[in-house]
């Protein structure tokens, strides 16, 4: 079991998934960003930057043939109660 904290985790323990063995099933959960920011000079917020790179990470790991679910909470303490529904069933 590995664990990687985003965004970019495929940077750390994401490239043992790339490049090792190929097995696994990843969970990606991603949530509301809060207060965004503009990135200066940029065309882009910070939210939009890191929902971007989670994207990212998930498309590099399903182009492996690893499958990755992924959950989008945007209550912190409802989407908890749905994933422990989820992986209950």
């Amino acid at each position: 079991m590995t664990f990687g904290w985003g965004p970019r985790f495929l940077h750390s323990t994401g490239q043992y998934h790339k490049g090792g063995p190929q097995q696994g099933i990843f969970i990606q959960i991603t949530g509301n960003h809060g207060h965004d920011l503009a990135v200066p000079e940029r065309p882009f917020s910070f939210a939009e930057l890191i929902s971007a790179q989670a994207l990212g990470d998930a498309n590099v790991l399903a182009n492996h043939g690893l499958p990755v679910v992924q959950f989008e909470l945007s209550e912190p303490l409802q989407g908890l109660q749905m994933l422990e529904r989820a992986i209950a069933s």
